[in-house]
């Protein structure tokens, strides 16, 4: 089984990225938001645990969402391995995942970044603005205030993976397929 951490401020390409390493080496696609919700329609212990902190306007604790990573990965033994997506996203939710996967005997394979300039960001996100319907992607300020939130919180994860060695910085510049050869190389590296 072969985990990856995708990081990428918005606009870094990441959501295409995703889809095409999903595709590429038959990941399954693990993201804290889709977990929450279908947990929550499943109405499962953990995801009326979840509602209910929600409903109250609480942050859901690290505890429940390792449960249901736990639980994702129990569902699916069949899987080559696990792409994850907005997790983990704090030094201690990076240490609660790696207990979680020694357990299941797995662990991180590679943390792959995507580096994009901010000005480059910021014209994509005005540009993606125009058409995808999002308030947040039409306000300059707004986008360079998200790209700043994104870099305080996800360098402390990427500290934490750098010093086993896991981290990988890839140029988020260039064409789909250059960035997608340039991280197909990099996974390959670690995988053989």
């Amino acid at each position: 089984m072969f985990n990856i951490i995708l990081f990428g401020p918005p606009g870094s390409g990441k959501g295409t990225q995703s889809e095409k390493l999903i595709a590429a080496y038959g990941l399954k696609h693990l993201s804290t938001g889709d977990l929450l919700r279908s947990e929550i329609a499943a109405q499962t212990p953990l995801g009326l645990e979840a509602k209910s902190i929600m409903d109250k306007g609480q942050l859901v604790p690290d505890e429940v969402v390792v449960g249901m990573i736990s639980s994702a990965l129990d569902q699916n033994p069949q899987a080559k391995g696990f792409l994850f997506d907005g997790f983990p996203r704090t030094e201690a939710q990076s240490i609660a995942l790696d207990k979680l996967l020694k357990l299941k005997n797995t662990e991180i394979g590679v943390v792959l970044a995507l580096d994009v300039s901010e000005e480059e960001l910021v014209s994509r996100l005005l540009n993606r603005g125009k058409t995808s319907g999002r308030s947040d992607d039409t306000n300059e300020s707004v986008i360079r205030a998200r790209i700043a939130e994104y870099k305080a919180k996800t360098t402390v994860v990427a500290n934490y993976y750098s010093t086993f060695d896991k981290v990988v910085h890839i140029k988020g510049e260039g064409s789909v397929d250059e960035i997608f050869e340039s991280l197909h190389s990099e996974i390959d590296k670690r995988m053989s």
